[in-house]
């Protein structure tokens, strides 16, 4: 079993023993209520004009490394993201490979005026409507865990709900279902998902398949300032950085040295 089925089959257990202490009527109920409060589609505005934006990663472990961060002040590493300049946060909620726990996403939501991307791996939609009643402005949606149906249904459910959703691709199979789902804003992760080796070659590669008024996001891999510049002249609308910044002894300082040549 590759490790996406793993994490997919994991997180389907864990969310049936969600559903058990809180149905999906409820979890509807405060989504819809959030909603309410929320500007609408904030993620995608965040990300969109003037240099390439950064989207910055809460994240405290992951499959590949281990554990990245043992002291993980997760609200001060929002912070520094939002003080240096960050579009947007990613936030990982995944509990078991990344050590992501749901209050963390819900407190820097309240603590920051940046949107944040829930970061988690969506198999329904009691999910997605989990994300807004937590806070986020964004969810994950990752091709190669979904069919067409679900994208679609996902998306949809997220749109009504002001809601962004980050549709995931790694190959160009999966761009074109993306669009096909109607994806606003495409990330294409430069990480193969099924045996977590990465080639920074995948974003540049696929970057003309995305129409220009498509938000394009390179998700992982991304080391430097050259990979930054070389993303740019690729016309790249964003990058999602974490295990760089999440290991940096000053995350602004890092971030700062990470745009170069940008703003």
């Amino acid at each position: 079993m590759n490790i996406l089925a793993e994490i997919a089959g994991r997180t389907k257990l864990r969310v049936a023993e969600e559903k058990a202490r809180l149905p999906l009527s409820e979890v509807k109920r405060r989504a819809e209520a959030a909603a309410k409060e929320c500007e609408p589609f904030a993620f995608e505005r965040a990300l969109k004009g003037g240099d390439i934006s950064f989207i910055c990663e809460v994240k405290r472990a992951s499959p590949s490394k281990g554990l990245i961060a043992a002291d993980f002040p997760y609200l001060d590493i929002a912070r520094d993201y939002q003080a240096a300049g960050a579009a947007a946060v990613s936030c990982l909620t995944e509990p078991y490979w990344f050590k992501g726990e749901d209050r963390y996403l819900s407190e820097i939501a309240a603590e920051i005026s940046i949107p944040v991307l829930r970061k988690d791996f969506v198999v329904n939609e009691y999910m997605v409507c989990a994300a807004r009643a937590l806070g986020a402005s964004a969810v994950l949606l990752i091709c190669a865990l979904l069919d067409d149906a679900q994208l679609r249904s996902f998306a949809q459910l997220a749109g009504e709900l002001g809601l962004s959703a980050l549709v995931e691709a790694h190959d160009e199979a999966e761009v074109e279902r993306a669009l096909l789902a109607g994806a606003r804003v495409v990330g294409v992760n430069n990480r193969d998902l099924r045996s977590f080796q990465v080639d920074m070659e995948v974003s540049c590669r696929l970057r003309s398949l995305v129409p220009p008024e498509i938000l394009f996001v390179s998700e992982s891999g991304i080391e430097s300032a050259g990979d930054i510049e070389r993303l740019r002249r690729h016309g790249v609308d964003a990058v999602l950085i974490g295990e760089k910044l999440m290991r940096a002894a000053d995350r602004r300082a890092m971030l700062a040295e990470l745009r170069g040549g940008g703003q």
